[in-house]
Protein backbone atom coordinates (compact mmCIF):
# COMPACT_ATOMS: atom_id res chain seq x y z
CA UNK A 1 0.00 0.00 0.00
CA UNK A 2 2.65 2.49 1.07
CA UNK A 3 4.91 1.70 -2.41
CA UNK A 4 1.41 2.39 -4.49
CA UNK A 5 1.16 5.70 -2.42
CA UNK A 6 4.55 6.72 -3.46
CA UNK A 7 4.30 6.02 -7.00
CA UNK A 8 0.92 7.75 -7.11
CA UNK A 9 2.79 10.96 -5.71
CA UNK A 10 5.74 9.91 -8.05
CA UNK A 11 3.06 10.25 -11.12
CA UNK A 12 1.58 13.72 -10.09
CA UNK A 13 4.94 14.95 -9.39
CA UNK A 14 6.05 14.05 -13.13
CA UNK A 15 3.02 15.64 -14.60
CA UNK A 16 3.09 18.95 -12.74
CA UNK A 17 6.48 19.22 -10.72
CA UNK A 18 7.12 22.56 -11.78
CA UNK A 19 8.52 25.59 -9.17
CA UNK A 20 7.61 29.32 -9.95
CA UNK A 21 9.85 31.87 -11.29
CA UNK A 22 11.62 34.70 -8.82
CA UNK A 23 11.88 38.02 -9.60
CA UNK A 24 15.24 39.25 -10.28
CA UNK A 25 15.22 41.03 -6.93
CA UNK A 26 14.45 38.06 -5.06
CA UNK A 27 17.26 35.55 -6.82
CA UNK A 28 19.83 38.21 -5.25
CA UNK A 29 18.76 37.34 -1.55
CA UNK A 30 21.46 34.90 0.03
CA UNK A 31 20.02 31.06 0.74
CA UNK A 32 20.99 31.20 4.48
CA UNK A 33 19.28 34.28 5.08
CA UNK A 34 15.88 33.39 3.43
CA UNK A 35 13.16 32.09 5.37
CA UNK A 36 11.90 28.57 4.10
CA UNK A 37 8.76 26.93 5.45
CA UNK A 38 9.45 23.01 4.76
CA UNK A 39 6.14 21.27 4.63
CA UNK A 40 4.27 17.93 4.32
CA UNK A 41 0.20 16.97 4.34
CA UNK A 42 -1.65 13.76 5.73
CA UNK A 43 -4.49 13.28 3.19
CA UNK A 44 -7.32 10.88 2.99
CA UNK A 45 -5.97 10.21 -0.58
CA UNK A 46 -4.82 11.48 -3.43
CA UNK A 47 -8.16 12.17 -5.28
CA UNK A 48 -7.48 16.45 -5.71
CA UNK A 49 -11.20 17.10 -5.89
CA UNK A 50 -12.71 14.12 -3.47
CA UNK A 51 -9.90 14.16 -0.63
CA UNK A 52 -8.99 16.32 2.12
CA UNK A 53 -6.43 17.29 4.55
CA UNK A 54 -6.14 15.40 7.09
CA UNK A 55 -2.76 17.31 8.95
CA UNK A 56 -0.29 20.16 8.21
CA UNK A 57 3.48 19.98 9.29
CA UNK A 58 5.55 22.32 8.83
CA UNK A 59 8.93 23.82 10.10
CA UNK A 60 11.04 26.51 9.74
CA UNK A 61 14.62 26.54 7.99
CA UNK A 62 16.70 29.41 8.49
CA UNK A 63 20.60 30.38 8.90
CA UNK A 64 21.14 26.45 7.64
CA UNK A 65 19.25 25.48 10.81
CA UNK A 66 15.84 23.88 11.72
CA UNK A 67 14.73 25.90 14.97
CA UNK A 68 12.26 22.67 16.60
CA UNK A 69 10.62 25.92 18.72
CA UNK A 70 9.52 27.30 15.45
CA UNK A 71 7.06 24.86 13.62
CA UNK A 72 3.31 24.57 13.17
CA UNK A 73 1.00 21.39 13.36
CA UNK A 74 -3.17 21.37 12.93
CA UNK A 75 -5.05 18.15 13.10
CA UNK A 76 -7.65 19.51 11.08
CA UNK A 77 -11.89 18.06 11.56
CA UNK A 78 -12.90 15.76 8.89
CA UNK A 79 -15.95 14.88 7.09
CA UNK A 80 -14.59 12.31 4.42
CA UNK A 81 -12.21 9.49 5.84
CA UNK A 82 -10.62 7.00 4.33
CA UNK A 83 -10.05 3.76 6.51
CA UNK A 84 -7.53 2.44 3.87
CA UNK A 85 -4.84 5.23 4.01
CA UNK A 86 -5.53 5.58 7.70
CA UNK A 87 -3.05 2.02 7.71
CA UNK A 88 -0.21 4.33 6.44
CA UNK A 89 -0.73 7.84 8.21
CA UNK A 90 -2.27 6.39 11.72
CA UNK A 91 -4.36 9.53 11.98
CA UNK A 92 -7.92 8.03 13.24
CA UNK A 93 -11.21 10.00 12.75
CA UNK A 94 -11.27 10.71 16.68
CA UNK A 95 -7.44 10.79 16.91
CA UNK A 96 -7.89 14.38 18.58
CA UNK A 97 -10.83 15.89 20.04
CA UNK A 98 -10.30 19.35 19.89
CA UNK A 99 -9.80 19.99 15.92
CA UNK A 100 -9.91 23.42 14.24
CA UNK A 101 -12.43 23.53 11.18
CA UNK A 102 -10.41 23.60 7.91
CA UNK A 103 -11.00 27.22 7.55
CA UNK A 104 -9.66 27.72 10.85
CA UNK A 105 -6.70 25.36 10.45
CA UNK A 106 -5.91 26.99 6.43
CA UNK A 107 -5.78 30.69 8.63
CA UNK A 108 -3.16 29.40 11.50
CA UNK A 109 -1.20 27.85 8.53
CA UNK A 110 -1.40 31.32 6.39
CA UNK A 111 -0.27 33.34 9.38
CA UNK A 112 2.96 31.02 10.13
CA UNK A 113 3.99 30.65 6.35
CA UNK A 114 3.84 33.66 5.39
CA UNK A 115 6.18 34.62 2.60
CA UNK A 116 8.55 32.50 2.88
CA UNK A 117 9.62 29.98 0.36
CA UNK A 118 8.07 26.93 0.15
CA UNK A 119 10.05 23.62 0.70
CA UNK A 120 8.46 19.63 0.40
CA UNK A 121 8.77 16.83 -1.50
CA UNK A 122 6.72 16.14 -4.41
CA UNK A 123 5.93 19.88 -4.00
CA UNK A 124 2.99 19.88 -6.37
CA UNK A 125 0.52 17.46 -4.40
CA UNK A 126 1.10 18.97 -1.10
CA UNK A 127 0.43 22.62 -2.83
CA UNK A 128 -2.15 21.42 -4.88
CA UNK A 129 -4.44 19.92 -2.14
CA UNK A 130 -3.60 23.37 -0.11
CA UNK A 131 -4.98 25.59 -2.70
CA UNK A 132 -7.79 23.20 -3.51
CA UNK A 133 -9.08 23.39 0.17
CA UNK A 134 -8.19 27.37 -0.02
CA UNK A 135 -10.55 27.64 -2.54
CA UNK A 136 -13.40 25.77 -1.27
CA UNK A 137 -13.14 28.15 1.98
CA UNK A 138 -13.15 31.00 -0.55
CA UNK A 139 -9.42 32.21 0.18
CA UNK A 140 -7.10 33.15 -2.22
CA UNK A 141 -4.38 30.34 -3.40
CA UNK A 142 -0.76 30.57 -2.38
CA UNK A 143 1.53 32.44 -4.47
CA UNK A 144 5.09 31.36 -2.72
CA UNK A 145 7.69 30.37 -4.43
CA UNK A 146 8.55 26.71 -4.01
CA UNK A 147 11.31 24.14 -4.34
CA UNK A 148 11.41 20.80 -4.82
CA UNK A 149 13.52 18.10 -3.05
CA UNK A 150 12.85 15.40 -5.82
CA UNK A 151 13.90 17.81 -8.40
CA UNK A 152 17.14 19.51 -6.47
CA UNK A 153 18.45 16.16 -5.23
CA UNK A 154 19.14 14.88 -8.81
CA UNK A 155 20.93 18.11 -9.36
CA UNK A 156 23.71 16.24 -7.48
CA UNK A 157 23.92 13.65 -8.82
CA UNK A 158 27.03 12.60 -12.02
CA UNK A 159 26.24 12.92 -15.03
CA UNK A 160 27.17 9.67 -16.64
CA UNK A 161 26.04 7.10 -19.23
CA UNK A 162 27.65 4.93 -16.57
CA UNK A 163 25.31 5.37 -13.82
CA UNK A 164 21.55 5.34 -14.25
CA UNK A 165 19.20 8.05 -13.09
CA UNK A 166 15.74 7.50 -11.83
CA UNK A 167 13.22 10.35 -13.24
CA UNK A 168 11.98 10.37 -9.62
CA UNK A 169 13.51 9.99 -6.11
CA UNK A 170 11.13 8.99 -3.21
CA UNK A 171 11.88 10.38 0.23
CA UNK A 172 12.37 6.91 1.59
CA UNK A 173 15.29 6.77 -1.31
CA UNK A 174 16.15 10.53 0.31
CA UNK A 175 16.31 9.26 3.68
CA UNK A 176 18.26 6.16 2.95
CA UNK A 177 20.75 7.72 0.38
CA UNK A 178 21.59 10.67 3.31
CA UNK A 179 21.01 8.27 6.56
CA UNK A 180 18.34 10.18 7.71
CA UNK A 181 16.17 8.37 10.57
CA UNK A 182 12.52 7.26 9.33
CA UNK A 183 11.29 7.34 12.84
CA UNK A 184 8.17 9.61 12.23
CA UNK A 185 7.93 8.74 8.45
CA UNK A 186 4.71 9.33 6.89
CA UNK A 187 3.26 11.70 9.68
CA UNK A 188 3.37 15.55 8.82
CA UNK A 189 5.66 17.03 10.71
CA UNK A 190 8.23 13.71 10.40
CA UNK A 191 8.14 13.84 6.93
CA UNK A 192 8.70 17.83 7.24
CA UNK A 193 11.37 16.90 9.24
CA UNK A 194 13.17 14.21 7.01
CA UNK A 195 12.68 16.69 4.07
CA UNK A 196 14.21 19.25 5.49
CA UNK A 197 17.30 17.45 6.89
CA UNK A 198 17.47 16.06 3.13
CA UNK A 199 17.25 19.76 2.02
CA UNK A 200 20.35 20.87 3.68
CA UNK A 201 22.25 17.95 2.76
CA UNK A 202 21.16 18.43 -0.81
CA UNK A 203 22.65 22.10 -0.34
CA UNK A 204 25.97 20.87 0.92
CA UNK A 205 26.53 18.47 -1.88
CA UNK A 206 25.70 21.54 -4.34
CA UNK A 207 28.07 23.64 -2.49
CA UNK A 208 30.58 20.97 -2.79
CA UNK A 209 30.32 21.35 -6.65
CA UNK A 210 30.14 24.84 -7.09
CA UNK A 211 29.22 28.54 -5.80
CA UNK A 212 25.66 28.10 -5.01
CA UNK A 213 23.38 31.13 -5.28
CA UNK A 214 19.44 31.47 -4.51
CA UNK A 215 18.59 31.74 -8.20
CA UNK A 216 20.96 28.64 -8.92
CA UNK A 217 17.99 26.63 -6.88
CA UNK A 218 15.45 27.53 -9.25
CA UNK A 219 17.05 26.27 -12.43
Amino acid sequence: MINLLEKSKAVLFNFLGKSETLSDEELLNDIDTTRFVVLDTETTGFDYTNDRILCIGAIVLQNNTIPIHDSFEVFIQQEHYDKATAKIHGILKEYIIDRPTELEALQQFLAFLGDSIIIAHHTIFDITMINNALERNGLPKLTNKTLDTAVLYKKTLLVSHLLERKDNYSLDELADKFDISQKDRHTAMGDAYITAIAFLKILNKLRNKKGLTLKQLFK
